[in-house]
């Protein structure tokens, strides 16, 4: 990295709790204390660092895991209600929910950015007004999107979907309405607390509601016979038990104190150009959640598909579940940078970026061996078809690739998030998905016959191509201009 730094600076700021003795020097302390050994200096920076980055990915996968399995938990219980809702509770899920959290969730990474260099720069009263434009921006966002869930039914069966699935898709999409609203204040609190590096007690209320959503769930579909629209609104109504729970943490919280002044109506000014800085980041996070789903609608287009779609969706839930563990470290990758940016460290920054990569590189390998060792079973887990079983294996390959991509493209986007590239980011993620990717998988798969690994192969072209530019573009960073570029943006965006 083009780096230049002889200044010292404060140090980081502490976490959930104080860290041990030898965290208390600051990493940036660390990396320029020439009158240490450099293979010392290395090894000592790198311990602060992982001490630093465990505590605050650990929590965040788990709450990525867990939120993610509540949905899976309730289109399980659809399942039970039999094959059509089931088919109805997936198509509701990966056609219209998937579309509605992809684009509040990326829009909701805008305040990441300004709460992580905030926090980082002490400057913490501004925290809680960026969380309050951010929910303002949201909610306002929920409406379009509510009308979207109205008439989704018209839209699916526009699509091609029969009456019936639609129908049922339609009576499963309502219930999740209330979603859309819990979405809009959820992101931004979340943001607001990875910021400051308060994550356990997101965990603790996600696991707690997992539980209670399993129990309503069951008594929702079973003992009250609510069917499809029960299970969604329960669905609905835990996500709004993880807001007001993490809402009512940061209003008793001392932790929160500095950072949570009570409602301001500061949170109004500046909506049209945090709106603009959201759009970016929107379009940046949803051009990367939708590529890989249109690997599956792309594949439904091949003759007799249903052998291909159902190998593809069994490695594209395992693909899926993994990925967790890629947008925990993205989170923490973005907060790690943001924070040291903020507080005008950018060797601390740079030395953050390689770590985060490095372990998540690590970890992701791991999941590509473990999955090509099990390849020839890991399809029981999902169906008892010896057929399937054959495909998946046959697939396993381009899968343990697709894992280890996921460990290092969502820590590369999470660093992007951290300074504030989300504009360029978003042109590189058209250039590569859409203009690469599909099209070089669409004619690998068709023209030259190669079914599902053509598709797949072109898409994993595309995904490469935008790692390797993001690298180029990390790489090549001057640190010392991002933390200008950080001061800037903060004194622009305060009151």
């Amino acid at each position: 990295m083009e780096s230049n730094f002889d200044e010292l600076h404060q140090p980081i700021l502490t976490h959930d709790h104080p860290p041990p003795p030898e965290l208390n020097s600051s990493l940036e302390e660390m990396l320029s204390n020439t009158q240490l050994p450099l293979l010392k200096r290395l090894l000592s920076a790198t311990w602060i660092e992982l001490n630093l980055l465990f505590p605050l990915a650990t929590p965040a996968i788990l709450v990525y895991l867990i939120n993610n399995s509540m949905s899976t938990v309730t289109r399980a219980f659809a399942g039970h209600l039999g094959n059509l809702q089931l088919a109805a509770a997936n198509l509701g899920n990966s056609g219209i929910q998937l579309f509605a959290s992809g684009l509040m969730l990326g829009m909701g990474s805008a305040v990441e950015t300004l709460c992580g260099q905030a926090y980082g720069a002490n400057k913490y009263e501004m925290l809680g007004i960026y969380m309050q434009r951010a929910t303002i921006v949201l909610t306002i966002t929920a409406i379009p999107l509510t009308i979207v869930y109205i008439f989704c039914k018209p839209i699916l069966l526009l699509i091609g979907e029969s009456e019936p699935l639609a129908s049922s898709a339609a009576t499963y999409v309502y219930g999740l309405i209330p979603q859309i609203f819990a979405y809009a204040v959820n992101f931004p609190i979340q943001k607001f607390l990875q910021a400051q590096s308060i994550v356990r007690p997101s965990t603790y209320i996600s696991v707690a509601t997992l539980v209670l959503h399993v129990l309503l769930s069951w008594v929702a579909v079973f003992k009250l016979g609510l069917g499809l629209i029960g299970s969604s609104l329960v669905l609905s109504f835990c996500w709004w038990v993880i807001v007001v729970a993490q809402f009512v943490y940061i209003v008793k919280s001392r932790k929160c104190e500095r950072t949570w002044n009570g409602f301001s109506v500061e949170a109004f000014y500046k909506l049209w150009d945090f709106v603009k800085l959201s759009s970016a980041s929107a379009v940046m996070l949803c051009l990367e959640i939708w590529y890989f789903q249109v690997l599956v609608l792309i594949t439904g287009l091949l003759d007799n598909p249903e052998l291909a779609l159902d190998s593809v969706a069994v490695c594209m839930t395992i693909a899926g579940l993994l990925l967790q563990i890629g947008v925990g470290f993205n989170a923490a990758a973005s907060v790690r940078v943001s924070n040291e940016l903020g507080s005008g460290n950018p060797k601390a920054a740079a030395f953050s970026v390689v770590i985060v990569n490095m372990v998540s590189f690590i970890i992701a390998v791991i999941e590509a061996i473990v999955v090509l060792a099990l390849r020839h079973v890991i399809s029981y887990v999902f169906t008892e078809g010896e057929t399937v079983a054959n495909a998946v294996s046959d697939l396993c390959p381009y899968l343990a690739v697709t894992l280890i991509l996921n460990g290092i493209q969502p820590v590369l986007s999470g660093v992007a998030v951290g300074c504030g590239w989300q504009a360029i980011v978003a042109y590189i993620n058209v250039g590569c998905y859409y203009g690469v990717g599909v099209p070089v998988g669409c004619v690998l798969g068709f023209k030259f016959n190669l079914g599902v690994k053509g598709i797949w192969s072109g898409m994993i072209g595309g995904t490469v191509l935008q790692t390797l530019i993001l690298l180029w573009i990390t790489f090549r960073t001057d640190w010392i201009k991002e933390v200008n570029t950080a001061k800037k943006r903060l004194d622009k965006w305060e009151n």
